[in-house]
C-alpha cells in the first residue's frame, strides 16, 4: 500500500475507532469483544483500502464489516460450549458505557441477533433506514420490520425488568 493510503486508513480508524467500539459494544454487550470486532473489522477493511477509497465514503462499507464478524463471531462453535456458569475470576474494570444505562444493555441482550442490530445502527448509531439496509444486506422493508420487532422486545424487557424492580422494592 502507498503511504498516502496507508495515511488516510490511519487518519480513518482514529476517527472512527471509538463510535465503531461503541457500535460493537451495543451489539454484543462484552467491551473486550467489542474491540475484537472492531480490530478484526479494521484488519479487514485494511486490505481493501486503496479500492474501497477511491469508490467513496466508507462508513457503511465499514459498518458492514463489523457487522459480518459479529454474525460470524456468534456463529462460532466455541461459543455454545463456553462455560457460562456465571462465576468469572477475575472481573475487570468496567469502561464507562458512553451514557448507556445497565438495564438497555440487559434488555439489548435479549433482542434475536439480526434485529438487535437493526435496532442499534438505527436508533443507537442513528442511521437511515437505507443506509442500515446496505450494512445488513437486506432491503429496507426488511430493515423496518426487523427493527420494529427489535423494538417490542426492548420495550417488553426493559417492562419486564421495570416490574421486576417495583416488585422488589414492595416485597
Amino acid at each position: 500500500m502507498r503511504s498516502g493510503d496507508d495515511a488516510s486508513f490511519r487518519e480513518f480508524a482514529r476517527d472512527k475507532a471509538l463510535p465503531l467500539r461503541r457500535t460493537a459494544y451495543l451489539l454484543c454487550g462484552d467491551w473486550h469483544l467489542a474491540e475484537d470486532l472492531v480490530q478484526t473489522a479494521l484488519i479487514r477493511l485494511y486490505r481493501v483500502w486503496p479500492k474501497v477509497r477511491r469508490k467513496g465514503p466508507v462508513d457503511n462499507y465499514t459498518r458492514q464489516i463489523l457487522m459480518r464478524c459479529w454474525l460470524d463471531e456468534r456463529r462460532r462453535p466455541w461459543r455454545s460450549r463456553e462455560n457460562r456458569d456465571g462465576v468469572v475470576p477475575d472481573e475487570p474494570a468496567a469502561p464507562a458505557t458512553a451514557g448507556i444505562s445497565d438495564s438497555l444493555l440487559r434488555a439489548l441482550a435479549e433482542v434475536p441477533p439480526k434485529q438487535r442490530a437493526a435496532v442499534v445502527l438505527r436508533y443507537c448509531a442513528d442511521l437511515p433506514v437505507a443506509e442500515v439496509a446496505v450494512a445488513l444486506r437486506c432491503s429496507d422493508g426488511t430493515v423496518r420490520s426487523q427493527a420494529a420487532r427489535g423494538l417490542d422486545v426492548l420495550r417488553a424487557a426493559l417492562q419486564r425488568q421495570h416490574d421486576e424492580a417495583v416488585s422488589g422494592r414492595s416485597a
